[in-house]
């Protein structure tokens, strides 16, 4: 069958009612959905349960699919929201027994070493791929289909069809390379035909179309939970939220960044071309500051970080450059001159003074530096009061950065305490300075009353984290024009 079949099925059960397309439908896509969920949440039981919440949201979502969406695609994209949100909820959960026992069967199959190794990392290499060149892996490998279908599939003929297979094999080879699977391309691709997708457990199907067409009338607590933290990272992957940096004296407007995800080709230098910041190691070190190629523009990514010292900073205003080089928050930065518009790269990956090298680059190139002052101010110091606490914080893991916030909600995915910060400094209206003395990125998701009383109970009550008022002196940066 070719991919317009199942969304004639899709079709079939939006317009007309039909359970028994919809059963079909499960049928024949269970499989890929099951294996990719075991990739990720490592637990058989988990996996059924992952699957279950797929199937319910593309019920939930059936109307709204378009004929033109490659249904392997979508089926992928969802399967890796809701793994996310399970594997959020995890710690909340306790089915160990469950895993023992289930796990016992896998094992019972004929062990493939390299599986073994790239199973883990294969969900997180695919979601590096471009959309294109990530269906066209799926429709080959995961799918069995001829070149010719894969190109018929993708609006292009099979010899392009042929092309961006094998360059996207390329890429997930050197992407498993860099995580310690070392094989061939050929190799690779062996394997994901072999592998990568197996049949589901064999009551599952059933139980699956049955609770996905009454869409959560029949769902466990578990299961709802999963599909509502699965639907609300859907909804913010897709949203647009750039960094927001207001010219003026006190720069009180927030720096958010809802994803940090693979970027579509542009021309340009190679590291302009997707965030990476371990091409920061790759690279003969450098200085340098671009003008962002505006056919990346329009995609509206903005974020900037930091690896070893050395930084990579992508779509970024001048104001967002100088916080990248002095290491400050945008609560703490004074705009005293007028700054260039536009947005831009940097990159500053010398063996040492990375930072300092960044200023000096700013000041020949715009002739802007900035000038640290002690102002007397309110401030909130966020600080640790109850340690024990702190595993909630689970670290990340998962190589998708993602950050989100609406009114009662906070989420970041392996972020670092920064974006919690500045969001606090932007819902509370007043300077928050981190004195937690945590590094590294972390995985937090906040759900409160709404109100400022509401958002510190839920910081202490789930993080052990306080906030703790208190008027003095606080470094802020002036950004300044040198002649």
């Amino acid at each position: 069958m070719n991919e317009v079949d199942d969304l004639d099925l899709l079709r079939q059960y939006t317009r007309h009612g039909s359970d028994g397309a919809f059963t079909e439908l499960v049928s024949r896509r269970i499989g890929f959905v099951y294996s990719a969920a075991l990739r990720q949440v490592r637990d058989p039981y988990l996996a059924e349960e992952v699957t279950q919440a797929v199937f319910i949201i593309l019920a939930q979502k059936a109307e709204k699919i378009s004929d033109k969406t490659i249904f392997a695609g979508w089926l992928f994209k969802t399967t890796r929201y809701a793994a996310i949100a399970q594997t959020r909820d995890r710690v909340k959960r306790q089915r160990r027994e469950q895993e023992v026992l289930m796990q016992s069967e896998i094992q019972s199959a004929a062990p493939d070493p390299l599986w073994d190794q790239m199973s883990p990392v294969l969900d997180e290499a695919l979601a590096t791929l471009g959309e294109a060149d990530r269906q066209a892996v799926l429709l080959r490998f995961f799918e069995n289909k001829s070149l010719a279908q894969v190109g018929h599939a993708l609006g292009t003929g099979e010899d392009t069809a042929r092309k961006r297979v094998s360059r996207a094999l390329e890429k997930l080879h050197r992407y498993l390379n860099k995580h310690g699977v070392n094989s061939t391309t050929a190799i690779i691709a062996g394997a994901l035909s072999t592998n990568s997708v197996h049949a589901a457990p064999v009551t599952l199907a059933k139980t699956v179309t049955s609770v996905a067409i009454a869409k959560t009338a029949m769902a466990g607590t578990s299961t709802l939970t999963l599909i509502k933290g699965a639907l609300k990272i859907m909804a913010w992957t897709k949203a647009k939220m750039a960094i927001i940096t207001g010219a003026g004296i006190l720069l009180v407007a927030g720096a958010t960044v809802v994803t940090v995800q693979k970027i579509q080709a542009v021309e340009g230098r190679a590291w302009q071309q997707k965030y990476d910041l371990f091409v920061t190691d790759q690279l003969p070190p450098q200085v340098k500051i671009l003008p962002s190629p505006p056919a990346r523009q329009t995609l509206n990514i903005h974020t900037w970080g930091s690896r070893n010292g050395k930084i990579l900073g992508l779509g970024q205003s001048i104001a967002g450059m100088m916080m990248a080089a002095y290491d400050v928050h945008p609560g703490q930065l004074i705009i005293s001159t007028p700054l260039p518009a536009g947005e831009y790269d940097f990159i500053s990956n010398l063996p040492r003074n990375q930072p300092e090298a960044l200023q000096q680059e700013l000041k020949r190139k715009f002739k802007l530096v900035g000038r640290r002052e002690l102002i007397e101010t309110n401030v909130l110091f966020l600080k640790i009061r109850t340690p024990k606490l702190l595993a909630r914080l689970q670290r990340a893991g998962f190589g998708h950065s993602s950050y989100a916030e609406e009114p009662g909600s906070f989420m970041s995915h392996e972020q670092s305490l920064w974006a919690l910060v500045d969001y606090l400094r932007r819902d509370l209206g007043i300077l928050v300075v981190d004195q937690t003395r945590m590094s590294g990125d972390y995985n937090i998701d906040l759900e409160w009353d709404s109100t400022p009383e509401g958002l510190k109970r839920e910081l202490l009550d789930k993080l052990g984290l306080e906030l703790v008022p208190s008027h003095e002196p606080v470094e802020f940066l002036i950004v300044e024009t040198v002649k």
